[in-house]
């Protein structure tokens, strides 16, 4: 009997403390054995990020896959001498004579930007740069055998395009080398499971260019699958008491000025456009839509709690070197909800919120979670009172869910405390998807009232919440869980009819439309090729159910049917299987 070893743990930078000095200080190797290989290479910056590490350097000609090799080997060398790292303090004015000395004009830029103490990091007394930690007590302690240098990537400086373009190596670092084994690993698959390689070759969803970056355009097969992740959206909210609603996609600048975004998300805006003397906005958020919606007209206590929720679509500029296929873009569309409650609501929506976002992300795979929760901030809009009600409300339902969670203190947002859930995918990634954050800013600003039980006005409590985070954004996750090759109720072709000749064209085409009118995702395969390229090209394809048609089958009123999960499954009499596909896709199961 063959036991399956426990996988690898793999923590990320900001889990581990000592992964955080390994990492800074395999940077710093990193940027010592650059400038030893390639002494007119500068220094700019690097930090360690969450799987590993980078630096950016200024130098004239590109780094090749061979120069990472060189790299990594001055590395180990660098490794062997066990230089001791030492923490120097020096004033501005040392800082700067040495960095003059040293001829490099990032540090001097970086230099005017730091506040005292400023700190000097040395490997032994061969290389320094300006660092504020934390490092290894000396380089020795790296593990070579446990250290990659990755890629080499593009990168204005300080992420402006207006600035220079500088080199940036990516490199990872662990503690073992088995550690870096399942991370090279982990890394492998993601790559088979790029969601733009897959989204290409399932015809699924394109960028084009042409319209602009960052604007998605949904391709027939991805567009009905959108449809059904939206259906089931609008079902699952309407059977947990929300209203639907539909708002403009912009609206006049005044507006976002009075909900505060002009002046605090102004960067992520795109700019106004002029209108009859006027200026409108281009809504990057739903929530004053949300807000005016409920403001229409006074409400009384007994109203509430009122929810609404919106598939929105919004607009926010983002740098076209951060553009990424669907995980960021400048159009999206965001499953937003607003429930405005009373204080004593608060708890209990809470936890209808966490319910409905179980039920949602179990039903499309995602089961395991990394919740936190962030409490208040220095400084803070609302009164203790509340700020106490609404953040006991989030931990009471946190634990009536039985989920651990990390207390992130101080880390709310200025107004209102926050859970933030973070969905753990087939190979071990975490993406943020879900929040649930508590407002005690926007019903302030709009003047949202509700008349109490006593006759008095009162302000709601607003909670903000979305599920996906973003249809585009969860379905560029939904085709990495899957690797493309989705469970048959949502995958967008159910089954494809393989037809042997031309002569059974006909035979197939009629059970397809049939079954297309009780709503199952059938086609035909309409190209005329060979059994065997058929077949490979519904592999290929990756659909979850192939029949077979030929003579025996159409004489015998039978399908030759192969699954993706259970191969050849033999000849299957025409209702069967039709009842079968039902079944199983009603109750979300293989075929």
């Amino acid at each position: 009997m063959s036991i399956t070893p426990p996988p690898v743990h793999l923590p990320r930078t900001s889990e581990s403390e000592k992964l955080k000095r390994i990492r800074h200080t395999a940077s710093h190797v990193m940027a010592m054995a650059v400038q030893k290989l390639f002494p007119r290479a500068k220094v700019t910056l690097g930090p360690w990020i969450e799987d590993g590490f980078y630096y950016d350097f200024d130098h004239p000609e590109p780094f090749t896959e061979a120069d990472l090799k060189a790299i990594k080997k001055e590395m180990v060398k660098i490794i062997k001498k066990k230089l001791p790292v030492i923490r120097e303090e020096v004033t501005r004015e040392e800082a700067l004579r040495r960095i003059q000395a040293l001829n490099e004009p990032y540090k001097l830029e970086i230099l005017a930007g730091i506040q005292e103490p400023i700190t000097l990091y040395h490997l032994g007394d061969q290389w320094w740069d300006l660092c504020a930690g934390p490092h290894l007590d000396n380089v020795g302690e790296l593990n070579p055998d446990a250290i990659e240098l990755e890629s080499v990537a593009g990168a204005y400086w300080r992420g402006d395009e207006r600035n220079p373009m500088l080199q940036r190596i990516y490199g990872t670092a662990w503690e073992t080398p088995e550690q870096l084994h399942a991370y090279l690993h982990q890394k492998r698959e993601a790559l088979r499971r790029d969601h733009r390689r897959l989204g290409q070759e399932l015809d699924l969803f394109s960028i084009q260019e042409q319209a602009g970056g960052g604007l998605v355009f949904w391709h027939p097969k991805g567009a009905r699958m959108r449809l059904l992740i939206e259906n089931y959206w609008r079902e699952a909210h309407l059977r947990s008491g929300y209203e639907l609603l539909y708002t403009p996609h912009l609206a006049h600048l005044d507006l976002w000025k009075t909900s505060g975004h002009f002046d605090f998300y102004r960067e992520s805006m795109f700019e106004a456009i002029a209108v009859e003397s006027q200026e409108y906005q281009l809504k990057p958020m739903n929530c004053p839509f949300h807000v005016l919606t409920y403001q229409n007209h006074l409400h009384s206590y007994r109203e509430l709690p009122i929810r609404y929720a919106e598939l929105g679509t919004v607009y926010r500029y983002e740098r076209s070197g951060t553009l990424h296929g669907l995980m960021r873009v400048r159009g999206f569309t965001q499953d937003d909800g607003h429930i405005f409650c009373l204080p004593e609501q608060v708890a209990e929506e809470i936890l209808g919120v966490l319910n409905l976002t179980e039920q949602i992300l179990s039903d499309f795979g995602f089961r395991d979670y990394e919740v936190n929760l962030s409490t208040r901030p220095d400084k803070y809009v609302g009164d203790d009172q509340v700020w106490e009600l609404a953040t006991h409300a989030l931990k009471d339902a946190l634990q009536t869910k039985d989920w651990a969670y990390k207390e992130d203190i101080g880390g709310g947002a200025f107004y209102g405390p926050k859970i933030d859930i973070k969905i753990r995918d087939a190979i071990g990634r975490l993406w943020q998807c879900s929040t649930i954050q508590v407002d005690f800013n926007l019903p302030h600003r709009f003047g949202l009232e509700y008349v109490a039980a006593d006759g008095s006005r009162q302000v709601p409590i607003m909670i903000h919440r979305a599920i996906f985070g973003s249809l585009e954004r969860f379905f560029g996750i939904l085709i990495e869980n899957y690797a493309g090759d989705f469970p048959l109720w949502l995958a967008p072709v159910q089954l494809r009819f393989l037809p042997v000749g031309e002569q059974y064209l006909s035979y197939a085409q009629e059970i397809a439309q049939n079954w297309q009118k009780m709503g199952l995702r059938v086609e035909v395969d309409k190209s005329g090729e060979r059994l065997g390229k058929l077949i490979r090209n519904g592999e290929t394809a990756k659909i979850p159910v192939m029949a077979i048609v030929g003579a025996k089958e159409m004489e015998t009123q039978t399908l030759s049917v192969r699954t993706r999960q259970g191969g050849d499954l033999g000849a299957l009499p025409v209702r069967e299987v039709e009842e079968r596909l039902q079944r199983a896709v009603n109750q979300r199961q293989d075929f």
